[in-house]
C-alpha cells in the first residue's frame, strides 16, 4: 500500500501543481505564524520551531504504530495520502518558467532576471549578474525545490513512514518560513542532515535517467564529499548526467552560437525531463522493493 499511496499522491499533487492549487508552503507558515515575535537576543533560539515539527512527527509515528498492533493499519492510508498531498508540490513554477524562457528567447535578460528574482537566494540577486549565472542558479534552485518537495518526501516516507516524511519536510519549512530569520542558518544545517542521503541517491539516479557516460565523467568526488551541499551535488550530477550543454551555457554559446535564444528554455525542459525520468525510476525502485517484501 505505501506504493500505491504515494503514487496516487504524487499523480494528484502534479495535476494540483499545474492549477497552483494547495500551496503546503502556505501551511507551514501559518503553522509557524505564532512564533513572529521574540524575546531580544533570542532570536536565534531554535528550539521552539524543532518542536512544532518533532511533536506532530511523533504523534503520527505513535498513531501508526498503535493502528498496527491493532490491526486498523489501512484506515490510516487516506489520512497518510492527504498529507502527502501537503508536504509534496512545488505550485507557481510553471508560470514562473514560462514567462522566464519567453523573455530569455526574445533575448530580454533584464525582464528574465525579474522574473524569477524572488525564488532566489538573497545573495544571489544582485543586478549585475550575468545571463549564464542567472540561469544556474535558476536551475540549482528549480533542482532543489523538486528534490525537497518530492523526492526528499518520497525517500523517508517509504524508509519510516508519514512520520519521517514529516519530520524531514518540516525541517526545509523551517529553513526557509520560520519567522525569526536569525535561526534559519540552524534550521539549514539540520535540514542539511536529512537531505544527505537522499539527495545523493538522486544523484545517483540521475545517472540512471539521463546520460550515464557524462554522468561517471562528472560525478566523482561528489557523492561521498560531506562538505558539498544537496544543492551543489544535484547540479554537477544534473550537469554530467544532461546532453547538449544544458547546464553549460558558456560551452553552449560557443558550440551553438545561433541557437542561443533557445538555451533558456530548451535546459529548463531537458531538467523537467530528467527530473521526471528520475522519479519514474524512483517509483520502479519502491515497487521492487515492495515485490522483495523489503516494504
Amino acid at each position: 500500500m505505501v506504493l500505491v499511496v504515494f503514487l496516487c499522491a504524487w499523480l494528484v499533487r502534479r495535476r494540483l501543481d499545474l492549477s497552483d492549487s494547495l500551496s503546503g508552503d502556505r501551511v507551514w507558515r501559518v503553522w509557524f505564524r505564532s512564533a513572529r515575535s521574540s524575546e531580544a537576543g533570542r532570536e536565534v533560539e531554535i528550539r521552539w520551531g524543532l518542536v512544532r515539527v518533532i511533536v506532530p512527527a511523533l504523534l503520527l509515528v505513535g498513531v501508526v504504530w498503535a493502528a498496527s498492533i491493532y490491526g486498523w493499519r489501512m484506515s490510516l492510508y487516506p489520512l497518510e495520502f492527504l498529507l502527502l498531498l501537503l508536504l509534496m508540490g512545488a505550485p507557481g513554477w510553471k508560470p514562473l518558467l514560462r514567462a522566464y524562457s519567453e523573455a530569455w528567447s526574445r533575448g530580454d535578460m533584464q525582464a528574465a532576471w525579474h522574473h524569477i528574482q524572488d525564488c532566489l537566494p538573497a545573495d544571489e540577486r544582485g543586478q549585475a549578474i550575468s545571463p549564464d549565472e542567472m540561469h544556474l542558479a535558476l536551475s540549482k534552485k528549480l533542482l532543489v525545490a523538486v528534490f525537497e518537495r518530492f523526492f526528499l518526501v518520497a525517500f523517508w516516507y517509504v524508509v519510516g513512514g508519514i512520520g519521517l516524511a514529516f519530520l524531514a519536510r518540516g525541517l526545509v519549512a523551517l529553513r526557509e518560513h520560520w519567522p525569526q530569520a536569525a535561526a534559519r542558518p540552524h534550521y539549514a544545517r539540520i535540514a542539511g542532515l536529512a537531505n544527505w542521503i537522499p539527495a545523493r541517491l538522486l544523484a545517483c539516479t540521475f545517472g540512471l535517467a539521463g546520460d550515464l557516460a557524462g554522468w561517471l565523467k562528472d560525478v566523482r568526488g561528489v557523492l561521498f564529499a560531506s562538505g558539498l551541499a544537496a544543492d551543489q551535488v544535484l547540479i554537477r550530477a544534473a550537469n554530467g548526467a544532461l546532453t547538449g550543454y544544458a547546464l553549460d551555457p558558456a560551452r553552449f554559446a560557443q558550440v551553438h552560437p545561433d541557437e542561443w535564444t533557445a538555451f533558456g528554455g530548451r535546459s529548463l525542459k531537458a531538467i523537467r525531463d530528467l527530473l521526471n525520468r528520475s522519479m519514474l525510476v524512483w517509483v520502479c525502485g519502491i515497487a521492487l522493493l515492495v515485490i522483495a517484501g523489503v516494504v
